[in-house]
């Protein structure tokens, strides 16, 4: 099934419920994901989704089609800022960014592990267990791909801060790896 989002949002501009409904159906999967991959609670995930849905709704008009994904990278992105100003109003921004050694370990996290074999649902919920600084930065360089100077800038911390982050998120996901590996021989 074909998803044509130029329709999507064009019903949506019109206030047409059966748009609405169409776009929740087609995205509210994925950007539930999306918004999961930044915050850890679900009644917090529910409540940013609805916050987001209400921005996506009443600033459609601001959407330009641009071709296939446009509709579902404009709404991701929207999640995403909300998840960030959820995050930066929940704790003061030097609270997020943690930069004690404690729970690093010493491999090199460039080489970065195969985790081909390992379900998309447990690769997730590894991310999920980050502190909130090095998920944040993780997801927004890895998976949004975003450079430091833009997450410097979003954030409002140094590029090299988040350069930091980001190695240290990834050693700790190659050592949650390993772990998981050691549980699955058992």
């Amino acid at each position: 099934m074909t998803i044509n989002e130029k329709a999507i949002a064009e019903g949506i501009r019109k206030g047409e419920n059966r748009a609405v409904k169409e776009f929740y159906n087609s995205f509210g999967g994925l950007l539930t994901s999306v918004c999961s991959r930044y915050i850890t609670n679900d009644d917090d995930v529910k409540d940013i989704l609805q916050e987001s849905m209400i921005s996506i709704i009443t600033n459609i008009q601001s959407f330009e089609y641009k071709g296939v994904g446009s509709l579902k990278a404009w709404s991701a992105r929207i999640v995403v800022n909300h998840a960030l100003g959820f995050l930066r109003q929940k704790k003061r921004s030097n609270e997020l960014f943690i930069d004690s050694g404690k729970d690093i370990p010493d491999q090199d996290a460039e080489t970065p592990p195969d985790i081909d074999d390992i379900p998309a649902d447990d690769v997730l919920e590894m991310i999920r267990e980050l502190p909130d600084g090095y998920r944040m930065v993780f997801n927004l360089y890895i998976i949004e791909g975003r450079s430091h100077k833009e997450i410097s800038q979003l954030l409002g911390i140094k590029a090299d801060s988040s350069a930091s982050q980001l190695h240290r998120a990834k050693a700790i996901l190659a050592k949650k790896i390993t772990e998981y590996r050691k549980r699955q021989a058992l």
